[in-house]
């Protein structure tokens, strides 16, 4: 097959390299690496964030205060191409990087030249509205142009999200400039273009202004009439990337169902598929418990060593010394109100005998978008909640890739309590099954896929979606799991290992990103 041009905002390779946000980013990471591992036609563009993304801490009050930092990039290799975006009257110029490090994919980015343009790469994801539009310009037209003036034969467009649905635009203006009427071109360009589709809240659905695609400059001179056609007034990213492609994605089967209703208003929309996300082998699960997966023995050994090294960052970090024979829970996201960090700790009276006894601890970690204050006061919450137990809950701050690594192969249980169906598809369950780390989860996201309950870990409710009425009845299901059934498995150490293992098998064969490559070779990318 001919090259595939994949787009995204963000990257995560590695918490060294902060090009990532979440979710999204570390998705992206791992298909460049396993498009990478497996020798596939894939070329990645992105930008080049001269902040990367924020550091958070917390505050003396409990509540997160962001840090930012200039981000060294040494392994960046200027490929001493230049391409221009004119971002209303500016004309910027742009500088292509080469990734030079990590086994990926080849991976480029734009980082504008002269200084003055710098505002519009300085950090990840800025809420100005004007500095939002021109970072996506940036990578859309500019990577589209990027791509040409490096001469590479690209035959499809890959946009992971709808950062980068200018690019559509771009390559329609373009047709259009060679002679070609705007229907023709926008046929054109639809053969030649996927999209993936990842939130499904409404509100995380970006939309613009078409006043201010005009003033930009974002609409490549199409006019309203035609900006409108592609992607409404106002102009939603996510409706004109469904309106470009000639397929969509979405990243679980149930996040398939979700987003198939959520945009099945959108009149020519591409058919959305759904192909589950999968997560890089090499880079989340641990190589000593990979290697010792031959005998019970050795497997028990491995994984009290991962829980060790986890026990002994959570005592560098906070000067609390977990109980290593308890039952330890983690629980670490983006701070969304959705996603309900605390449910387990709403229930006090069920909660507090428990770890009054040792029996369980838990370890939360977490970050918030700068701008989302919901977010915040989450953080704030937990973090202001869980001094009651001091000894036996911790909060780590400033959740990276470093830290997610340890958080999925050292704790026991790997807890998920999101509203269904809110959550796309939570790939960080997916890492801590591949290290023998037991999911108790709401059946949201890929979890419907990977649960056999009570082998390969637990489902808390019976999947249900009522909303705001679930939280009582999901708080009673994840307490009555956990009493009758999970406390009972890990103090049996026979059926916890037969349970790691089912669960390490689950994760590897179904749920890693080559995987999902393979499939989105076989099913997003092939012709009719």
């Amino acid at each position: 097959m001919s090259l595939v041009a994949y787009f995204s905002m963000e990257y995560g390779l590695h918490e060294e390299f902060a090009s990532y946000a979440g979710g999204l980013g570390v998705l992206a990471g791992d298909f460049m690496k396993s498009a990478g591992d497996l020798g596939l036609p894939v070329v990645g563009i992105g930008l080049r964030w001269a902040q990367g993304y924020v550091t958070q801490r917390i505050g003396p009050h409990g509540y997160p205060v962001d840090e930012w930092h200039e981000q060294k990039a040494d392994f960046l290799v200027d490929t001493h191409v230049r391409v221009r975006v004119r971002v209303a009257a500016r004309e910027v110029e742009c500088r292509v990087w080469r990734v030079g490090r990590y086994t990926i994919a080849p991976l480029f980015l734009l980082e504008p030249v002269n200084a003055r343009d710098r505002w519009i790469t300085r950090r990840l994801y800025d809420t100005r509205p004007d500095c939002r539009i021109a970072q996506e310009m940036l990578l859309g037209i500019g990577g589209v142009r990027a791509l040409a003036a490096l001469h590479l034969p690209v035959e499809l467009y890959h946009f992971n999200e709808g950062h980068a649905v200018f690019a559509g635009l771009e390559l329609i203006a373009s047709a259009m400039e060679a002679g070609a009427d705007f229907d023709s071109a926008r046929r054109a360009a639809r053969q030649r273009i996927v999209f993936t589709t990842h939130t499904p809240v409404p509100a995380g659905n970006e939309t613009h202004a078409l006043a201010d695609l005009g003033r930009l400059g974002a609409g490549c001179e199409l006019v309203e009439g035609e900006l409108r056609e592609i992607g409404g007034d106002p102009f939603n990213m996510t409706v004109a990337g469904l309106r470009l492609a000639r397929r969509a994605n979405a990243v679980a089967q149930l996040h398939g169902h979700t987003a198939r209703a959520m945009w099945a208003h959108v009149e020519d929309a591409a058919p959305i598929i759904a192909i589950t996300n999968g997560v890089h082998v090499g880079s989340w699960q641990d190589e000593r418990l990979r290697a010792a997966v031959a005998s019970d023995e050795d497997l028990r050994a491995a994984r009290r060593l991962l829980k060790d090294e986890l026990l002994a960052e959570v005592d560098r970090r906070t000067g609390v010394r977990l109980d290593r024979n308890a039952l330890t829970i983690g629980f670490a996201r983006r701070a969304a109100t959705y996603k309900r960090p605390d449910l387990v700790l709403r229930d006090p009276e069920r909660l507090a005998p428990l770890l009054k006894d040792r029996r369980l601890q838990l370890v939360f970690a977490g970050k918030a978008h700068p701008a989302d204050q919901e977010g915040k006061a989450v953080i704030a919450l937990l973090v202001e909640t869980i001094r009651q137990w001091p000894e036996s809950i911790v909060f780590l701050d400033n959740y990276d890739m470093g830290l997610g690594r340890l958080l999925t192969r050292g704790c026991d249980v790997w807890l998920n309590t999101p509203r269904r169906p809110m959550e796309a598809s939570g790939t960080s369950g997916m890492k801590a099954a591949m290290n023998g780390v037991l999911n108790l989860s709401v059946l949201d996201g890929w979890w419907p896929e990977g649960c056999e309950h009570g082998e390969t870990g637990w489902a808390i409710g019976n999947g249900e979606e009522d909303g705001l009425s679930r939280d009582l009845s999901d708080l009673g299901s994840l307490f009555d799991t956990l009493e009758s059934e999970v406390l009972p498995a890990f103090a049996d150490p026979a059926r916890w290992t037969q349970m790691m293992r089912a669960s390490i098998r689950m994760g590897t064969e179904r749920f890693s990103s080559d995987r999902m490559v393979r499939e989105y070779f076989a099913r997003l990318y092939a012709a009719g």
